[in-house]
């Protein structure tokens, strides 16, 4: 039985005047960090049923006198929230499948079929995430406009989101780190058993992967949400471009109060997403610790 270090001891927890302390930091912590977390959430709330007038008069006012609920409703049908939210839904839909299809399948390449070159793979992966964004871009751009050997121009599709999302050397990380702690005997039996590459990876690999799969496809999620350089460069109709796109361009146009409501229904899905996946992202994050 191991027993738990903390900075106060069993012996010292036994005083009233300690255990008083303690749980007094405790609860001011859980409080700063509910203020942290759930308050600009709560001010962009507040701040979509302020009406324009009220919101300049009283800026730090905790709750409008006259709240304006209907301004969700309106943004959502004026400003056309409800068709940038799907073209989003699409865009994130498409980047999260095949991020987690070319992770999963890079990390069980690199951890259980281990190729000969390996190595020098996994290393050019990881020599990626040293390279800024913006060096990319360029030439990302110039290969979706003029796709080599296909000369395909991916431009203004979302193909051109879709396709750049796996190409992510972080949660490739995640992967192949998460099944290399995974027990090789398991691999060794499958295999004299007669089970040939894709059941590995897919009767194997994956049914016991769920916690990392569930960490990327959070990250790509989020990810794919919230880009906005990217798909502004790529995607210049304006009726294909998602909400990150859209609420750039609807910042010089709507009214105060709808633009920000309008950002409260782009904020709520991802946030839906994390309150009922957390268990899992959770249980993911505490076995994705990278091995020294």
């Amino acid at each position: 039985m191991t027993s738990l270090t903390t900075f106060v001891s069993v012996n010292d927890r036994q005083r009233p005047g300690v255990r008083a302390a303690v749980r007094s930091v405790q609860g001011l912590t859980l409080i700063l960090l509910l203020l942290i977390g759930i308050g600009p959430l709560y001010w962009m709330i507040k701040g979509a049923v302020t009406p324009p007038t009220e919101l300049s008069n009283h800026p730090l006012a905790l709750w409008p006198d006259r709240p304006l609920l209907g301004n969700f409703s309106t943004a959502y049908t004026d400003l056309s929230i409800g068709h940038y939210l799907m073209n989003t839904f699409l865009v994130v839909g498409g980047s999260w499948f095949v991020q987690l299809f070319i992770s999963s399948t890079a990390g069980f390449a690199l951890s259980v079929l281990r190729p000969k070159f390996g190595k020098v793979i996994y290393g050019a992966i990881l020599a990626t995430m040293f390279v800024p964004y913006s060096v990319n871009m360029v030439s990302l751009f110039m290969t979706v406009i003029d796709v080599p050997l296909l000369h395909l121009n991916l431009g203004d599709t979302y193909w051109a989101l879709w396709l750049p999302a796996g190409t992510n050397a972080f949660t490739v990380l995640l992967a192949k780190q998460f099944f290399d702690a995974l027990p090789k005997e398991l691999f060794d039996a499958a295999r004299v058993d007669g089970a040939n590459t894709w059941q590995l990876l897919t009767k194997i690999v994956l049914p016991m992967s769920r916690p990392v799969l569930a960490v990327i496809s959070l990250l790509a999620v989020m990810h794919s949400w919230k880009d906005f350089i990217w798909p502004l460069v790529a995607i210049t109709d304006p009726q294909k471009q998602p909400i990150s796109v859209a609420l750039a361009q609807l910042a010089t146009q709507a009214p105060q109060d709808q633009l920000i409501a309008a950002m409260v229904l782009a904020v709520a899905p991802p946030v839906l997403v994390f309150v009922v996946c957390q268990k899992y992202i959770v249980a993911g994050l505490g076995f994705t610790g990278v091995k020294g």
